[in-house]
């Protein structure tokens, strides 16, 4: 297990391998459907936040407002990444994300801009929200709330040893495409 805290260097990713499990600790911004086409069209991050060096989490957490009017995070399960695949690959390079964290893989764009710009992909474990949202220390804040409702906002969240795994890493490979390549030669021998 590898202890993964922010900032999240060049130098930690490309330490990184397909199968890696790690514990992150540090902020991660989550990011949707919305947030992605957003900054693909040549939107701006609101004032004062930063990509680089970070990790967004394909995810749209449950949040419950306290009456100091903090949030409390009650589940955050990562939701199905190959959505943002037409746009990942740019944020990636726009924004200096070194980290993305969702389930189910991407696909050649994404495995492609992992490679050259020095950032994995970070498989979290699909049905597990509640637990996941145990490894969420603190809402610090949140952005674009009223522009693209609580789901699709970015949601800055300061975790600690918060599980995942390498399934795409810096160097060009993609625990996806091995276990699709398996599964379609263990198919051709049984047909």
């Amino acid at each position: 297990m590898t202890k993964l805290s922010f900032p999240f260097t060049e130098e930690k990713i490309r330490a990184l391998k397909v199968g890696d499990e790690v514990l992150i600790s540090g902020t991660v911004f989550t990011g949707r459907d919305a947030v992605h086409k957003y900054l693909h069209e040549g939107g701006a991050l609101p004032p004062g936040v930063s990509l680089k060096d970070g990790i967004m989490y394909h995810c749209g957490p449950v949040m419950m407002k306290q009456e100091d009017g903090s949030y409390i995070c009650t589940a955050a399960g990562p939701t199905t990444s190959i959505r943002e695949e037409p746009y990942q690959w740019q944020v990636i390079r726009d924004f200096g994300l070194r980290g993305v964290i969702g389930k189910g893989g991407m696909a050649e764009k994404t495995q492609a801009a992992c490679k050259e710009y020095g950032c994995v992909y970070l498989h979290a474990i699909g049905g597990a929200a509640q637990v996941l949202a145990e490894c969420i220390k603190k809402v610090n804040n949140v952005y674009f709330l009223e522009k693209f409702g609580s789901p699709e906002a970015i949601w800055e969240l300061a975790v600690v040893d918060f599980p995942a795994v390498v399934t795409i890493d810096a160097h060009g490979n993609s625990l996806h495409e091995e276990v699709f390549a398996k599964s379609k030669a263990a198919l051709a021998e049984r047909l």
